[in-house]
């Protein structure tokens, strides 16, 4: 990997580095001859790493109509569905792998008060990757302990953890030795990520030996609720629920409540689960073939860490989808729901005892943290009985230590009615105060989804498929359902927690079924023509815009050309208000002595889009020396990953007289 230093100011030893326009640029649309050729496999293997939970799923490409989900996964939760492994991870003391999932959080409960302190456990970190400003390689997690560690260790070390399984369980099922080189590799990211992240999320891929920068087509970058888009094209009336339909669908109707009418789906999925192999017919599903050439309909994917949402519409006759707004989304995911059980916690027990508890007894809070994520599984719009949650022996010991009295005593002087101490141990939580903690994010969701249905684009949508582990929750149904019922029909898949994970095996062995996607953000470089492509601007498949440069000097050693980024889709200089540098790409322009080289000699740059991922390419033409690296800020990537725009932006004024 390329040194941090060396990002900053690639060629500063080797005099002047700038470029001017050899000619206009001009965009031309080439999927069929330019689109990378995709890299020959026996098998897609599809990772949904999520902010709680992950897993993998495949499908061998002779058998494309059959989606095999990951092998049961040992340990689990009383009251909570072990469709995936919680995305949990144990260094040993020596910052060693040591275990994943269920089993990295069981062997850390186990472990002695005094030893667990020197472990090393991390949960939930993907949200780093959302909430980081200024993500690079070199950014830190912070361990349950307060130990830092390089984030790219961790989600490389998660990454090559499913490598192995995922082999491993091919090679079992095929019966011989299965090669990384078959295997297709998807990783699935949400759409609302920045690039930096997407970025790091390649770069970990390659770090944990799913693919290499020399063969990238090996590794795929799908976004979550294109996934899930791409599954609902296939589901049957009885894989789904219909929350808004007046009629019977799946044996039970409106009038029964969102809780009970899943509570069906949900068995029905559990006694399936056996053989974790799903079929996938190779024809549209019935609430599909209702749509119309021009139907528009809403992806809303409620995880853990974010809520993303997509617009699409229907492309007839084969199908195919366009993307008509641009990715939007937030932090509402049901982690939302968890800080306002801390909070909670906090104004009965005091802030200063939780931060410490969390620190001193780190294991012991886990285990707090799993009880309450057993009972706000449990929360429903017509629960009537109490919720209990299990306090651990050492936070109500710590905690008479840490006061010099009881947590009964805390309970009692705290003025929350609605939480009582029960004599066996436990939290005794209202249905009205766990319905409580939901409310915010809920409301967040909601209130998103409104803005979003101000809009012409999304103000005629069909169906609204609410998918991802939080669209689970019977609180989150009912208010989607009362908030959007009577606008269109609201769609939940039956095994909603997997809908990411089996569309992104089927985006791994079909990637042009998304034909056209909108551009989040305005991409440019500094020169003074002014051609673009701007931001929300839809674009295909496979497009590409080719530029011509020559060197400002031509004694010129390298030339740097810096990439401008912006959510505006009217900006002229790159020190326009809002507008960023955010990568490099490089090119060498030694080597050509000997040879003819022309006074004003060519770098042709092509950028290829309207895939998840963007790729640049600059190629000398005098020596036809390649260069593909394109960077951001302190990374070092092959490519680019978003769905963007290209365009020109102007060297700031106080410049415009220096540059050429």
């Amino acid at each position: 990997m390329t040194p941090t230093s060396a990002c900053s100011s690639p060629a500063r030893s080797l005099g002047d580095t700038g470029i001017t326009p050899l000619s206009p640029s001009h965009t031309v649309n080439d999927a069929d001859a330019n689109v990378s050729e995709q890299q020959t496999c026996l098998v897609v293997v599809a990772v949904d790493f999520g902010t709680t939970s992950s897993g993998y799923a495949y499908s061998f490409t002779k058998e494309p109509e059959c989606i095999h989900v990951m092998r049961r996964w040992e340990g689990g939760d009383p009251g909570v569905s072990n469709q995936k492994t919680p995305t949990t991870i144990l260094l040993t003391p020596e910052r060693k792998f040591h275990s994943f999932g269920y089993a990295a959080r069981d062997f850390y409960h186990d472990l002695d008060p005094s030893e667990a302190k020197q472990w090393l456990y991390l949960e939930k970190f993907k949200m780093k990757l959302h909430t980081t400003g200024d993500l690079t390689m070199d950014t830190d997690l912070t361990a349950a302990n307060g130990k830092k560690i390089k984030a790219l260790e961790i989600f490389a070390y998660a990454l090559q953890y499913f490598k192995e399984q995922a082999l491993k369980e091919l090679s079992d099922q095929t019966g011989s030795e299965f090669e990384n080189s078959d295997v297709r590799w998807v990783i699935t990211v949400p759409a609302i990520w920045k690039q930096p992240a997407k970025q790091f999320m390649r770069q970990a891929a390659y770090q944990a030996g799913l693919a290499s920068p020399e063969n990238s087509e090996q590794l795929f970058i799908a976004l979550e609720p294109e996934a899930a888009s791409i599954y609902c094209r296939k589901l049957r009336l009885h894989q789904m629920i219909e929350l808004s339909s007046k009629a019977t669908v799946n044996g039970y109707s409106s009038s029964d409540t969102v809780g009970a009418g899943f509570a069906q789906a949900k068995e029905h999925v559990r006694r399936n689960r056996q053989s974790r192999t799903f079929l996938v017919e190779n024809v549209i599903g019935e609430i599909w073939s209702e749509l119309e050439e021009g139907d528009k309909y809403v992806v809303v994917d409620s995880g853990g860490g974010t809520v993303d949402v997509t617009v699409h519409q229907i492309r007839l006759p084969e199908g195919h989808l366009k993307e008509l707004y641009k990715a939007t989304g937030g932090p509402y995911g049901s982690l939302g729901v968890d800080y306002e059980f801390e909070k909670l916690l906090c104004k009965i027990f005091g802030e200063d005892f939780i931060e410490q508890f969390k620190i001193k007894r780190p294991a012991a809070w886990v285990d707090l943290m799993i009880a309450f994520e057993s009972r706000k599984r449990a929360a429903a719009p017509d629960r009537t009985n109490p919720l209990n949650i299990t306090l651990p022996f050492s936070f109500i010991d710590y905690y008479k230590k840490f006061r010099g009295h009881s947590v009964e005593h805390a309970l009692r002087k705290s003025n929350v009615d609605f939480v009582k101490w029960s004599s066996q141990g436990m939290l005794r939580m209202s249905p009205d105060a766990m319905n409580a903690l939901f409310k915010p994010t809920i409301d967040s969701i909601i209130e998103h989804l409104r803005d979003l249905f101000r809009k012409p684009e999304v103000s005629t949508v069909k169906f609204l498929f609410l998918v991802g582990g939080f669209a689970e929750a019977p609180l989150l149904q009912q208010a989607v359902q009362a908030a959007f019922g009577d606008k269109c029909r609201i769609i939940v898949p039956q095994d909603v927690g997997l809908t990411i994970l089996k569309g992104a095996v089927l985006f791994g062995l079909d990637p042009a079924v998304i034909k056209v996607r909108r551009s989040p953000l305005t991409y440019g470089v500094g020169v003074l023509n002014r051609y673009f492509i701007s931001a929300d601007q839809s674009v295909a498949l496979g497009e590409l815009v080719k530029r011509s440069y020559t060197p400002a000097k031509p004694s010129q050693l390298v030339i740097v050309i810096n990439i401008y980024s912006s959510e505006l889709d009217s900006v002229s200089f790159i020190t326009d208000p809002g507008v960023k540098k955010c990568g490099t790409l490089r090119l060498d322009l030694t080597g050509a002595s000997g040879a003819a080289v022309p006074t004003r000699r060519e770098i042709q740059t092509l950028m290829q889009f309207g895939d998840t991922e963007i790729k640049a390419t600059a190629i000398d033409v005098a020596t036809s020396k390649t260069h593909l690296h394109l960077l951001t800020s302190t990374l070092t990537v092959l490519s680019l990953p978003l769905t963007l725009a290209i365009t020109r932006l102007n060297f700031s004024r106080e410049d415009e007289n220096s540059q050429g």
